[in-house]
């Protein structure tokens, strides 16, 4: 009997701690889809993201969503709130939280296009004396790869906000992702009034801006990481890090900023930094099945080897899909097709019950 009790107890201790080291976060983050596959998008969600418990899903709107409070940012063919509504339900319905995503501060044009809020408001560019080329090329003499707005322009944040406070409200949400990678452009030395200041300071204060608007209506922020880690003393260079000091903000921007850490050709530990420093984090993959892997159970073992208070804060995996939503369906949707994707990795990541 001493040994059957025995047994029983190891078991359920067993389960306990498997229990205890789940990851509770089981995501995607992907563009908001076009008007043609909406019904597909929402198909999509319930078909495949709901059997595999998917909780989370940050949606990548930027202008396309026709806002009401400025409609001189809605681009073209930009969903309707009756066609967000059909992805909000869907969600609902399987207990999915969406976080909307606007980018902020940097990537306001891409390639050799302006994004909407420089393309109407040209006096919030950091960088106006740096024109945009008929043909883009990287790397070139301007340092171009995505512009951003000025975080010290009086006015910006006022349009901004207003974007937000719409988003978030559309789509019924707790947080709100304001990307804030890869910003290249900051501090620039010409902006009347940004040269010569601390990029650090400069990447905080943007950052506690927008976490502050949104505290103040009981919502979060996320934004991805890779500002916040030397580029330099990693190796990790000027994408997945920073080469331009703004990484000294993780001291200086508020704890309860939820961190998105992406790494997508290896499976680096940093998201053991986040969570020392008081950090959610959720670490994302990309389009590399085998990297996806190691960094899901490297996130279990960090969270199996925590004290109790750092295990919390390592959340869970946020797969990332930099194509369209509706090339993304294809690839997910393609019979007998070999090659490994977006599409590939999200399925070996997350096996459906």
């Amino acid at each position: 009997m001493k040994q059957i009790y025995l047994v029983l107890t190891f078991l359920i201790s067993c389960c306990l701690l498997q229990a205890q080291n789940e990851l509770p976060l089981k995501g995607i983050a992907i563009a908001a889809p076009a008007k043609q596959d909406v019904n597909r998008f929402v198909k999509f969600i319930n078909e495949e993201l709901a059997p595999r418990n998917i909780n989370t899903m940050v949606l990548r709107v930027d202008y396309n969503y026709e806002y009401k409070s400025h409609p001189e940012l809605v681009n073209k063919s930009a969903l309707s709130s009756e066609e967000i509504n059909k992805i909000v339900e869907a969600c609902k319905n399987h207990q999915i939280d969406i976080i909307p995503q606007i980018n902020l501060l940097g990537h306001q044009s891409w390639a050799g296009s302006i994004e909407k809020l420089l393309e109407v408001y040209p006096e919030f560019d950091e960088t106006p004396h740096v024109e945009m080329p008929e043909e883009y090329e990287w790397p070139n003499e301007d340092g171009l790869y995505c512009k951003s707005y000025c975080p010290l322009h009086p006015e910006v944040h006022k349009v901004v906000f207003d974007l937000v406070d719409e988003i978030v409200e559309v789509f019924q949400a707790n947080a709100f992702h304001a990307g804030m990678d890869e910003v290249f452009y900051i501090g620039d030395t010409k902006c009347p009034r940004c040269g010569g200041r601390d990029k650090a300071e400069l990447y905080a204060g943007e950052v506690t801006k927008i976490r502050n608007h949104l505290a103040s209506n009981g919502k979060r922020l996320w934004i991805w990481g890779d500002r916040l880690i030397d580029g330099k003393t990693t190796g990790m260079g000027m994408w997945e890090a920073s080469m331009n000091n703004t990484y000294r903000a993780i001291n200086l921007i508020p704890k309860d900023v939820m961190i998105c850490d992406w790494h997508y050709e290896r499976a680096d530990p940093t998201a053991v930094y986040f969570a020392m420093n008081g950090f959610d984090v959720a670490t994302c993959s990309w389009r590399k099945p085998e990297v996806a892997l190691k960094q899901q159970q490297m996130l279990k073992d960090l969270k199996a080897n925590a004290t109790d208070e750092m295990k919390n804060r390592y959340r869970g995996m946020l797969h990332t899909v930099w194509t369209s939503a509706g090339n993304f369906l294809d690839m997910f949707y393609a019979e007998d097709s070999k090659e490994v994707n977006e599409a590939t990795t999200f399925k070996a990541l997350f096996k459906a019950s």
